[in-house]
């Protein structure tokens, strides 16, 4: 019997995906539930899950090589005997690319949302004398999200629950960790109903040369996605000016604690949000949705294009210090494609920091799903007027919001900044307490 390993769709956006590595060589035996396959996503690199055990016969897709989602990139045999007649019926990573040798290989094709297709006529449901059969992937989302696997009727291989299931019990949008189909050996060759296409090459940044054309990497696609769908909302900017001398000389006593400025912009726009529930809050078909927590989102440049917004959750309630620690640790994981989803699709605001490069002043985009985003430009020392007349040097940082203009007006942006500016020029230590 052949098992073929697909490639999964990581995310609702997700057309093709990247093989990062693979986690077994061909001929190694491999457990069901076991991580076999590396693939990345548009925001991270997800471990994809075998849902049978058996060889992992033949490669067809190989690390660093794209292909399209629900495309066969490898397959599995269910006895070491039928390896050998599992290459020669499914091609070896020499001729992968040649479409009358998959042609050979009887297949169903696969969506992108988990189907399973066996032999079987019969439905094994998901208890079975009394034992739950759920995937060790389901088992350890059920615990995090306290769902009752008890209470669940499986879609996987044999009325297996899987991680979808879960999720889809949670509310949320069910992201496929997996997707193998059981077929038989066919005794002659079926032309399959869909044909397989080729794995497309990715070539790396580095290895551009001019006037090339260079493929975007599933991170950089997603970006253009989300910009694109940023078009059909109707946005306004409002632009502040906020002096920052307490905010830097607080810095200066509590960087040696492991304080970043990143985490202090944060956490001041959070307690500021608290005052301001409008501004985190969301446009949807039927109103307004005001979020239950505030999650700020700050967007991070990844090394190989691409940027990604790792998010503090409940920012508003955690320490300074205790921010920094989880800001430095999203960060890491973040540039290492290591992110859970909840990691960074659960941001209510966001914040978009160039001051590090010392730009003054600039526009964000709204990020789809949120209703405001805030750029932030660099503190620079400016010659001002004080207020008893004379002339002085002060440092002032330029910030400007983006927000959908469907939700928030004018004054509620205005009201936004100016209580964000008390905040940051007259009482910045309440934020360490």
């Amino acid at each position: 019997m052949i098992n073929e390993i697909f490639m999964p769709a990581l995310s609702s956006t997700m057309t093709e995906g990247k093989i990062v590595s693979w986690q077994k060589s061909s001929g190694d035996w491999v457990e069901k539930g076991e991580t076999v396959v590396v693939v990345e996503s548009d925001k991270a690199d997800m471990d994809v899950e075998s849902f049978f055990s058996g060889y992992l016969a033949t490669i067809i897709v190989e690390a660093g090589d794209v292909a399209p989602v629900g495309s066969t990139i490898g397959l599995l045999a269910e006895t070491e005997a039928e390896i050998e007649q599992v290459k020669q019926q499914g091609g070896t990573g020499a001729n992968k690319e040649s479409t009358n040798t998959s042609a050979s290989i009887s297949t169903t094709p696969v969506a992108t949302a988990p189907i399973s297709t066996t032999t079987e006529t019969q439905e094994n449901p998901s208890h079975r004398n009394g034992r739950i059969i759920a995937s060790p992937r389901a088992r350890k989302l059920a615990k995090e999200l306290k769902v009752d696997l008890s209470t669940l009727k499986g879609s996987g291989p044999h009325g297996r629950i899987v991680a979808e299931d879960v999720e889809t019990a949670a509310g949320r949008t069910p992201v496929l960790v997996a997707t193998s189909v059981k077929t038989p050996i066919p005794t002659a060759p079926t032309k399959p109903s869909t044909p397989n296409l080729p794995p497309l090459k990715s070539v790396a940044p580095a290895a551009a040369t001019s006037g090339q054309v260079v493929r975007m990497n599933s991170l950089q696609n997603a970006v253009a996605q989300n910009m694109m769908a940023s078009l059909s909302v109707p946005t306004f900017h409002v632009g502040y000016t906020i002096i920052t001398d307490n905010l830097d000389s607080l810095y200066k006593q509590i960087k040696s604690k492991g304080v970043t400025m990143s985490a202090l912009l944060a956490k001041a726009v959070a307690v500021t949000l608290q005052q301001h529930p409008l501004l985190n809050a969301a446009y949807v078909e039927h109103g307004i949705k005001y979020a239950s927590g505030i999650n700020i989102a700050v967007a991070v440049a990844m090394p190989d294009g691409g940027l990604i917004t790792p998010v503090l959750q409940n920012a508003d309630k955690m320490d300074i210090y205790s921010l920094s620690r989880t800001w430095k640790g999203l960060v890491d994981r973040a540039r290492a494609k290591q992110l859970q989803p909840d990691e960074y699709r659960t941001g209510t605001f966001t914040i978009s920091n160039l001051g590090m490069f010392g730009v003054n002043r600039f526009d964000a985009i709204l990020p789809p799903g949120q209703g405001s985003i805030l750029a932030i430009g660099a503190s620079q020392p400016q010659v001002v007027t004080t207020d008893d007349g004379m002339i002085g040097v002060k440092r002032q940082m330029e910030v400007n919001i983006t927000c959908d203009h469907r939700i928030i007006y004018g004054a509620d942006a205005a009201a936004f900044l100016q209580d964000l500016a008390k905040l940051i020029e007259t009482n910045p230590k309440s934020l360490t307490m």
